[in-house]
């Protein structure tokens, strides 16, 4: 008996010692090709890219996979609370894998064959890690084994709060959210210090499967779900039984956090800041990088240059008549349904859609678009409204087959079904009483920048009148006529090239033979003032003094200041460049506005102060001032640092405050009037190209440069009267009202060496004492007003008797004869 009793213990040995060879040899093939877990030392996950305006509000996120990295110590112990009491109870106390949870999946599995349900995994945490970071997700035993191997070398490598870590920042959580802190904010709109015991619950309740668990589609399985990880979080002792049960009886309370930008009004900046991270760094840095951005952006500033610029599309487009409705749609028996289809301006949230479910001599009854849920579904409640006939009267003229009507009653311009957009108005206006209006998208469009010349930093952009209407950003990417707001670079150039502000010109017919054809150029309006000063002719936009002057200095001359200051990239040197007929766009013109402006330094625009990358390390700054002494380890008696301007010169900065001085008196005298109401030192310059295509103006303090311009998307006339001073210089006014609403007045600052001189206004000569018409007229050193009368364009008899014709003064000048150039 003893005898077959160790026969039988030496099979069994053998048979031991040939499976443990069979398990060697097995798990030595299987482990053969294993990854390098060392990998997840570095490891770097794609992380979400944030873009913040300069006051640190979040303008909009940027990723492929929606994650914010979060490190473990970071990590409030509720939220390890609950992944651990879902996932991996026994995670702080096992090598990698749970021995117990292991063999109640093996017996599971054998109940379960020929069953066809999915094999049980009994995954720890740590395997999670090594499946998600270094295999695939097959279901094989081969692939269990590999990730039991690499969950033993994963725990004698790194410590459990790193492995927890990895776990809590790679899984995904539906919703196209990664990580925790990516779901946190995804799902509650919060941060993971904000969370209840029921939203962490939820969020640990999701890695299983999240779209079993979807808040909406499939809510009561994913309530009972975070349920069971709440009971879970009482049995292992992180939650009081009483708190538990207050928690399962709340709802989901899932706030789906809305992707793209948030910051209102800002959707063109943050496209800007979008394209320009691109062409720096490329896609995969804005999209997996986890860069910081810190934009110029002001938040205030920005609504103003919204509303201001939309006011003035809006006036135009409103004194044009009506269109015609969005769309029609079928009422049917529920009009809220068709309706909540039709798509909205997101980003003009005082405008509602609305259908027209009846029309009369009175006005118009009408439904408004409803509102959505969380979920996405149309919220029940469905709101009618009245619009007036007194608050659509703009549309009572209205255009029916390209031709213009007018209507005696609103029935007549709109009908049943028809879908438009209205606006509350609280109070009564001019034109309107309280209640709600008729509005229209207009089709006249244009751009704004404001900047600050110093630093060239953007503060305000305006690309349209919705970026849901259209993501073209017409501040930037249209090219347009600057038409005579360039005329300052053509005075800017004569200033800076020996010219006065009391120099004299001819404003007279001009004939010009371009090849085998003549141009002749007109000012606008017609008609000619004789013999002028160039400040006489920046202040009326003299196209024919301009054109003179130019040809004067040379063409070559202005091209080269055009392209030093920026507004072009290469300029054409021909006369009709002169009065603004090449293509530029706003930010341009704002760009070398802000030269003039800041004293004549080249400024770099820029719509970005610093860049940051996932660790808080600034990989990009704008602002390149040097400054010595700024990093002192201790004060010594040394003088304070300042920071050392090495922008390049590009203009005399007396040129620069001539050219200025001139421009405030477009303000005071001249074509921009309608500003001189602000009660500020103000310098600008309106721009009116051909057949009114475009209305510019561009103008600013001695801190703040704003540009813009009103025109059809496809260049179109937009009627006669339609020039930069009635359209686009109000605009200005009102964005500049509201800016500088509550700052006090600053006058521009008068370079050092500069000499006032009072001049006559009409001859550009020194002005006796006392007498009237006289202008101080700032001069550099060395230089003065004429002591005799010369007129530049004065070449021939039929000029010179012009001349006569139009100024006494001219007259007897010219008979004294003589002259220079000053």
């Amino acid at each position: 008996m003893i005898r077959l009793i160790g026969y039988f213990f030496g099979v069994g040995v053998a048979l031991a010692l040939v499976a443990a060879a069979g398990v060697a040899i097995y798990l030595g093939a299987v482990a053969k090709d294993l990854p390098d877990y060392e990998v997840l030392a570095r490891y770097e996950p794609p992380v979400t890219t944030r873009v913040h305006a300069s006051d640190g509000a979040l303008m909009g996120e940027f990723a492929r996979e929606r994650r914010l990295y979060l490190p473990i110590q970071a990590v409030p112990d509720r939220v390890k609370a609950a992944f651990l009491s879902a996932e991996d109870k026994n995670f702080y106390t096992h090598p990698g894998i749970d021995a117990m949870s292991l063999v109640r999946a093996v017996v599971t599995n054998v109940q379960n064959v020929g069953s066809g349900r999915r094999p049980v995994g009994a995954s720890t945490i740590t395997q999670q890690v090594a499946k998600n970071f270094l295999l695939d997700s097959s279901v094989t035993y081969d692939r269990k084994v590999r990730e039991m191997i690499l969950s033993f070398r994963i725990e004698q490598a790194y410590s459990k709060d790193r492995i927890l870590e990895l776990y809590l920042n790679e899984i995904f959580f539906g919703l196209g959210a990664y990580g925790i802190a990516g779901a946190a904010l995804t799902y509650f709109d919060k941060s993971v210090n904000e969370l209840t015991v029921a939203e962490v619950a939820y969020l640990a309740a999701l890695p299983k499967g999240p779209s079993n668990y979807h808040p909406f589609r499939h809510t009561d399985r994913a309530i009972e779900r975070r349920n069971w990880v709440i009971d879970q979080m009482v049995a292992n002792g992180y939650v009081e039984p009483d708190e538990a049960e207050k928690q399962k009886a709340l709802p989901l309370g899932v706030t789906p956090r809305r992707g793209g930008t948030y910051l209102f009004a800002g959707e063109y900046f943050t496209e800007e800041v979008r394209r320009a991270i691109i062409a720096r760094y490329g896609e995969d840095a804005l999209y997996e990088g986890g860069l910081s951005v810190r934009t110029t952006l002001d938040p205030d500033m920005q609504v103003k240059a919204r509303r201001a610029l939309q006011h003035g599309l809006l006036k135009y487009d409103t004194l044009r008549g009506y269109r015609g409705p969005v769309t029609t749609i079928e009422l049917g028996s529920d009009w809220g349904v068709p309706l909540g289809e039709v798509e909205r301006l997101t980003d003009v949230p005082e405008w509602r859609l609305a259908v027209v479910l009846e029309a009369s001599g009175e006005g118009l009854q009408v439904g408004l678009q409803p509102g959505r849920q969380a979920s996405g579904e149309l919220v029940e409640e469905r709101e009618t409204a009245v619009v007036s006939k007194q608050n659509m009267n703009w549309a009572l003229r209205h255009t029916v087959d390209g031709r213009r009507l007018k209507a005696d009653s609103p029935a007549e311009v709109l009908k049943t079904g028809d879908v438009v957009f209205v606006e509350k108005v609280e109070t009564a206006g001019e034109d309107a009483e309280a209640g709600w209006q008729l509005r229209q998208v207009p089709e006249v469009s244009g751009g704004m920048v404001a900047m600050d010349p110093h630093t060239g930093r953007v503060l305000a952009m305006v690309g349209g009148f919705s970026y849901s209407q259209s993501e073209f950003n017409r501040a930037t990417q249209a090219f347009r006529q600057p038409g005579s707001s360039f005329k300052p670079i053509v005075y800017a150039a004569a200033l800076d090239n020996g010219y006065t502000p009391a120099s004299v010109v001819l404003d007279a017919p001009v004939s010009i033979r371009v090849g085998n054809q003549v141009w002749e150029p007109k000012n606008y309006g017609g008609g000619s003032a004789g013999p002028s000063t160039l400040r006489a002719g920046i202040e009326r936009s003299r196209n024919l003094m301009t054109v003179r002057l130019a040809n004067d200095m040379g063409m070559n001359l202005v091209a080269e200041y055009a392209e030093r200051f920026g507004v072009y990239d290469k300029m054409l040197p021909v006369l009709a460049m002169s009065l603004g007929s090449g293509e530029t766009t706003v930010m341009r013109m704002v760009s070398a506005y802000s030269i003039m402006a800041n004293g004549g330094k080249h400024i770099v625009p820029s719509l970005i102060d610093r860049i940051q990358d996932r660790y808080g390390k600034t990989v990009f700054k704008h602002d390149q001032r040097g400054c010595e002494g700024c990093n002192a380890a201790a004060w010594e008696g040394q003088s304070e640092p300042e920071l050392v301007d090495n922008a390049e010169q590009v203009l005399d900065p007396m040129t620069a405050y001539q050219i200025t001085s001139m421009m405030e008196g477009v303000v005071q005298r001249g074509t921009a009037t309608t500003i001189a109401e602000l009660g500020r030192p103000i310098a600008g310059k309106t721009g009116t190209t051909n057949e009114e295509k475009d209305a510019w103006f561009v103008g600013y303090t001695p801190d703040l440069v704003v540009g813009l311009y009103m025109g059809y998307d496809r260049p179109t006339p937009m009627g006669k009267g339609s020039t930069g001073g009635g359209l686009a210089a109000p605009i200005f006014k009102e964005f500049m009202a509201e800016v500088l609403k509550d700052t006090r007045p600053v006058d521009f600052r008068v370079p050092e060496g500069m000499k006032m001189v009072a001049v006559d206004r009409q001859s550009g000569m020194r002005a006796a004492e006392g007498a009237g018409g006289a202008i101080m007229e700032a001069f550099k050193p060395g230089t003065g007003p004429a002591d005799s009368y010369w007129v530049i364009g004065m070449d021939d008899f039929e000029a010179v008797e012009r001349a006569r014709e139009l100024s006494p003064q001219a007259s007897e000048a010219i008979s004294s004869g003589g002259g220079g150039l000053y």
